[in-house]
């Protein structure tokens, strides 16, 4: 099972469950006394004159000068980009390495030398409102793990606008609306669906990772870090990709629409919205299997799946372990990994007469799946299983059904449990399985208190429940019937086999029951009797062999 961290406890932290935040209070803006330091860190490729205003607008910002940062990073602009005249105090120009190349790149350069308690990104054609980086830090001095969305409208800009002076003069009288044509002016629609259909994404669940833009987001300094950085390999998406990561590090999602800002110009997605789609169903639902909708393929793999069933090696016998094995291997949810946990490092082969070797079952178990690309093999349990969002503990000996673990997953997903555990065997001792949610957890390790058991502080902030093993189709391997080969057993159809013989009981209780009390209504029972069993037995065979 999960270990439970060794670090020092945290005791005052705010307990949000899901994704509820409703239960921080922020202060009004100008009305406390903000403590954390916060670095804006701004990715730039050309347009020196968009830059230009946006760091005017962040010169005049609310939020104390001596806790407010600005890092621009010049992702390899020709000729190079200078810092203008109007800046805040505070501010610093870098370059990406030689050979580097992109906005992730330049963003992780950038969160490479900043220094803030927060780090909040900002494109480099943007001009906030005043209070813009108060009213992101507001949520953050609530609770150390959260990630907060402020509210971007896109507006006209051609050559010839406000000038820098002007800007911050603007945003300095809290007159920044008035620099644009805000008729004309463009929300992320995407977001503001997300919003109205999760009540501003409490109840979005799983889903709330995806305001993770990094245009106007900002991000606990600690969390990034551990989620993060970036990653280069994603050219698109590589935000939300991020998002989903800094989730599974145990995050909460704010939409803040108080904190204001305005995008200069339409974004990609507005411009080529279905061409980025497109582009971007190819590469990111490898990076995050909660994509389920992208994931339909019935025996495709993926980077990053979306269950890992450990098995612990220690005491069990190679029938064992293999049926277990076996077993999660034939599942229908094919999107998964299976780590065995064993001294695998000292498993030794006698060369000479194998059957000698001192941990023979071990060196079978090896030799059997060493070619399975869905089976690792580690010496230990990882601290967590991120980025995959579930991790299965299961002992060897036990053998899942074919629908058993998608069944699990599906209902776990559902109700948003964060543990979910399974009573295998109960007459000698209490044998058990668990399903564990990842972000659950390290949102638990977050906010528990001293010597509060994890399991106790996922049930507070996600929730944990009990299942029967055998309901859900967990049999001993003594019990269990092997994979056999074949085709696979198509669900719909077991379905529609099952549903027409309930249907033939019924009938057949009807011709009975004419038959006792000789009553003339039923008199036809028995032709639709004969046409459901003559349907039972046909259908099915005609259906299995198109596959």
């Amino acid at each position: 099972m999960t270990q439970q961290p060794t670090g020092p406890e945290r005791t005052t932290q705010p307990r949000i469950r899901h994704n509820d935040y409703g239960v921080l209070t922020p202060p009004e803006p100008g009305a406390w006394t903000p403590r954390l330091s916060v670095s804006v860190v701004i990715a730039a490729y050309g347009h020196q004159d968009k830059l230009d205003l946006t760091l005017a607008a962040l010169a005049a910002q609310s939020y104390p000068r001596h806790l407010l940062e600005v890092v621009v990073v010049d992702d390899g602009t020709t000729p190079a980009l200078r810092l203008p005249e109007i800046t805040p105090e505070n501010t610093r120009l870098i370059t990406t390495r030689p050979g580097a190349r992109g906005r992730s790149d330049a963003r992780n350069a950038g969160l490479a030398v900043a220094d803030g308690d927060v780090v909040h990104w900002l494109d480099a054609d943007m001009v906030t409102f005043p209070d813009e980086v108060e009213a992101h830090m507001r949520w953050h001095h609530l609770a150390d793990y959260l990630v907060v969305m402020g509210y971007v409208r896109y507006v006209d800009h051609r050559p010839g606008g406000p000038a820098p002076a002007e800007v911050r003069a603007a945003v300095e009288a809290g007159a920044t609306e008035l620099l644009f044509d805000e008729s004309a002016s463009e929300a992320h629609s995407w977001i503001v669906d997300l919003a109205e259909r999760t009540d501003g994404l409490r109840t979005a669940g799983d889903t709330a990772y995806r305001v993770h833009v990094t245009n106007a987001a900002s991000v606990n300094a600690r969390l990034l870090r551990e989620a993060g950085p970036l990653d280069t390999g994603l050219v698109l998406g590589e935000d939300t990709e991020l998002g989903y990561r800094l989730a599974q590090a145990g995050a909460a999602f704010v939409l803040a629409p108080e904190a204001r800002s305005r995008h200069l110009g339409k974004s990609m997605m507005m411009r080529d919205g279905e061409q980025v789609r497109r582009y971007n169903q190819v590469f990111v639902p490898d990076h995050i299997p909660l994509m389920r909708w992208l994931r339909t393929h019935p025996r495709r793999q993926w980077l990053v799946p979306y269950v890992d069933v450990v098995v612990q090696t220690e005491g069990a016998t190679y029938d064992e372990l293999r049926a277990t094995v076996d077993g999660f291997l034939a599942s229908t949810l094919n999107d998964i990994r299976i780590t065995l946990i064993g001294p695998w490092d000292s498993v030794r082969e006698d060369r000479r007469n194998p059957l000698d070797s001192p941990a023979l079952d071990l060196v079978m178990v090896r030799g059997l799946y060493r070619g399975e690309p869905r089976v690792r093999f580690a010496g230990q349990v990882p601290a967590t299983a991120a980025p995959v969002p579930y991790r299965m503990f299961c002992p060897a000996g036990w053998v899942p059904g074919p629908e058993t673990l998608r069944r699990l997953v599906a209902q776990a997903a559902e109700r948003g449990d964060g543990l979910v555990s399974v009573a295998l065997d109960e007459e000698d001792e209490v044998i058990t399985a668990r399903l564990e949610h990842t972000g659950a957890f390290a949102r638990a390790a977050l906010v528990r208190g001293e010597g509060e058991p994890l399991d106790a502080a996922v049930h507070e902030v996600y929730g944990t429940r009990w299942v029967d093993g055998r309901t859900l189709g967990f049999l001993p391997a003594a019990e269990a019937e092997p994979p056999k080969r074949g085709k696979a057993e198509d669900p719909a159809l077991t379905r529609e086999i099952a549903r027409l013989r309930a249907e033939n009981a019924r009938l057949s209780d009807r011709l009975a029951a004419a038959t006792r009390d000789g009553a003339p209504a039923d008199a036809d029972a028995g032709d639709a009797v004969s046409r459901e069993g003559r349907r039972l037995t046909v259908w099915p065979r005609r259906a299995a062999a198109r596959g």
